[in-house]
């Protein structure tokens, strides 16, 4: 069972990635991917973490919106 909900989730996060256009953007380039993901890592464990969950999250949700319409 933890397996399943474990390849449910990943392929959830990995429609977020194409959802954001990223395959797109970067040329399916996996690299390029992984340094936006790990420099937003870097941003989460600095001291302006709440400010940029809070941005993220309001452009995030704004996303789903605009998709839904």
């Amino acid at each position: 069972m933890k397996r399943r909900e474990r390849t449910r989730q990943l392929i959830e996060l990995g429609g977020l990635v194409a959802k954001a256009d990223l395959i797109e953007l970067t040329g399916d380039d996996r690299a390029v991917i992984l340094g936006l993901l790990v420099e937003a890592g870097a941003k989460l464990r600095g001291e302006e973490r709440e400010q940029q969950l809070l941005l993220w999250r309001r452009r995030g949700k704004r996303a789903f919106e605009d998709n839904a319409a």
